[in-house]
């Protein structure tokens, strides 16, 4: 059995190992859910300049949770770093769909084997709209997927292939959930680090999609 965790446990353990690995310096922005939570465990000494999609630049950890005046895409307060600024939502179309964002971080509904990504649509249940999602798979030089090993109903999120509609074919790079980190190598998803507690047998047993060990498989970093 994998190890059970909170819901505030295992969303702080999925933001915390991908703060972990955002390089200094690169533009990052960051999707609805888990992804909000990056900002507050980004390494001391690390400088990441976060892109927005409702527009702002050099976005960081919100200063008062509870105004509402600065917010990001998805309705969570934020600040603004010093040098920081707003542009128009044409403006920041056009830094994620010109290839200008160094990686983006996002929540998904399914991830399948091939990389795909399904976040944004459940059929006649859950139909928020698209947002930018698609456009930041396509145009972001390294994409992130932070997301639970399961959802709410104990299903697997990620799958053999996503039945749900596609926000982007092939486009996934790292998936991170609170069990494990998966990387996306040549199409294969490799299993590169492991949450204590966890084996690679378990973690196979629990996950639909086909993973493998990878050769210098450790212990998650976080």
């Amino acid at each position: 059995m994998l190890p059970e965790l909170s819901e505030a446990e295992a969303r702080e353990r999925i933001a915390r190992r991908i703060a972990a690995e955002l390089e200094d310096g690169a533009i990052v922005n960051l999707g609805i859910g888990i992804p909000q939570l990056i900002p507050d465990y980004v390494p001391r000494g690390v400088h990441i300049i976060l892109q927005t999609e409702n527009g702002t630049i050099l976005a960081g950890p919100a200063k008062d949770k509870d105004d509402l005046r600065v917010i990001d895409a998805g309705g969570r307060p934020i600040s603004v770093l010093p040098g920081g600024c707003f542009i128009s939502s044409e403006t920041s179309f056009a830094i994620m769909r010109g290839g200008h964002v160094d990686a983006t971080v996002l929540g998904a509904l399914q991830v399948d084997q091939e990389g795909s990504l399904a976040n944004w649509m459940i059929p006649q249940v859950r139909v928020p709209g698209m947002g930018g999602a698609m456009d930041i798979v396509a145009g972001a030089k390294k994409v992130y997927i932070a997301t639970r090993h399961f959802d709410k109903d104990g299903g697997c999120k990620l799958v053999k292939k996503c039945t749900l509609p596609l926000t982007g074919r092939g486009c996934v790079d790292v998936i991170v959930t609170e069990y494990c980190v998966i990387e996306n190598t040549y199409g294969h998803m490799v299993v590169k680090e492991l949450a204590d507690g966890v084996s690679f047998d378990e973690l196979r047993l629990n996950t639909i999609m086909e993973i493998e060990a990878g050769p210098k498989m450790k212990r998650m970093e976080l």
